[in-house]
């Protein structure tokens, strides 16, 4: 429990051997639950998770591992992961991504306007933290900002930054108040659930959190790009539909 609300955390994990055991065993004690879902990944992801949980005696009693037979997405991964957590009965889900780049010092931070009553969903902001001129590739930031102001145009929203982060949290009513199981399954993801969650009112903020980054290449292509400027404008059409 954290300050009365039963904290579940969903982790998307695929092809994160390397990092999902660190991930795992920094999870502050007083997260309730941690579905682990992985895609079907090619390398040791699974079990590794397995013998992490299995060896940590705080895990075993609160951690679940999901395995999808077939690669589906990132976003597949967190609808399973938000699916199973509220049958388990979390108050509010956060997701952390199974490569380690979500910093759990932040997740009190991250939680707090949700638990407060004053956000619906939080998410994680690194383009306000001090050291992202410093740690994120410029590349990535300045695709960021673009995307961030173009998801923010579409969802009808005042202001947003950082549209693409993955570190977020949500309550359990306000997953229930969307089709989660019809969300963008794939890389984009987080510009289709801003926009299903403008679309319902529910009350979207951001909050900084320290950008975390390892040298490694980032995964953004080209096809990529296409994939989420067509979710953008599907999200303005849906918008302009649901005012006429």
């Amino acid at each position: 429990m954290h300050l009365g609300k039963r904290i579940g955390v969903a982790i998307p994990a695929y092809d994160v051997a390397d990092w999902i055991e660190g991930v795992l065993v920094t999870l502050p004690d007083w997260v309730d639950l941690v579905v682990v879902v992985d895609d079907a990944s090619r390398d040791a992801t699974a079990s590794i998770a397995a013998a992490t949980i299995e060896a940590s005696g705080s895990l075993s009693a609160r951690a679940h591992l999901l395995s999808h037979p077939e690669n589906r997405g990132v976003g597949a991964a967190i609808a399973t992961g938000y699916e199973r957590l509220l049958a388990l009965g979390v108050d509010v889900a956060v997701v952390m991504a199974g490569d380690g780049q979500m910093d759990p010092e932040d997740l009190p931070r991250l939680l707090a306007p949700v638990i407060a009553g004053t956000a619906d969903y939080a998410k994680g902001d690194r383009f306000s933290h001090r050291d992202v001129w410093r740690s994120m590739p410029t590349e990535r930031h300045l695709a960021g900002l673009a995307l961030s102001l173009l998801t923010a145009k579409a969802a009808g929203l005042s202001s947003l930054s950082d549209s693409q982060s993955g570190y977020t949290a949500i309550s359990a009513d306000a997953i229930r108040r969307i089709d989660i199981s019809g969300m963008w399954p794939r890389y984009g993801y987080p510009n289709d659930l801003i926009g299903m969650l403008a679309l319902a009112g529910l009350r979207i903020v951001d909050v900084p959190i320290r950008p975390v980054y390892r040298g490694e290449k980032s995964g953004l292509r080209p096809w990529h790009l296409a994939t989420i400027g067509f979710l953008i404008a599907r999200v303005a059409v849906r918008r302009a539909l649901a005012r006429d």
